[in-house]
């Protein structure tokens, strides 16, 4: 088999595989469904909606905003991916769903994760009664010095 067969039956493979993953979480695995997962789920990344609509678009993906962002939402309540608000106006979603944090910089628009050993929190506040605690994202906002 030649270059152009192996390189179709990994690009078949991989498909197949983000087919069964999105199966496993409880996601119909339709085509458009499926290049969102390729795009998102086959690399550690952070995206906004926006950018997930303008890369499917340079690659000749034909696809609804509306599309995205159902698909994006769908995949984080499913647990494929995090939303990550780093201001009431921005989200991003992370394909890396353990626990961890992130510096944002504001004058870049990029997320980076931060190792969730490398912040420690000593105390937290008195829970309400019957409430235990979920998760904790930390979100460092940050801006470039003045050259």
């Amino acid at each position: 088999m030649g270059l152009l067969g192996n390189l179709a039956n990994s690009l078949k493979a991989r498909r197949e595989s983000l087919a069964r993953l999105l199966d496993d979480h409880g996601v119909r695995p339709t085509p458009q469904r499926l290049l969102i997962a390729e795009l998102m789920l086959t690399r550690a990344c952070h995206l906004s909606a926006d950018q997930v609509l303008e890369r499917l678009r340079e690659s000749g993906t034909r696809v609804s905003k509306a599309t995205v962002y159902n698909t994006l939402h769908l995949f984080s309540t499913h647990g494929l991916l995090r939303e990550i608000a780093v201001d009431p106006t921005r989200l991003f979603y992370d394909s890396t769903t353990a626990g961890h944090h992130h510096l944002y910089n504001e004058d870049t628009g990029e997320l980076v994760d931060i190792a969730s050993e490398d912040i420690q929190i000593s105390r937290l506040p008195e829970l309400p009664a019957g409430a235990d605690v979920q998760s904790i994202d930390v979100v460092i906002r940050v801006r470039n010095r003045p050259a």
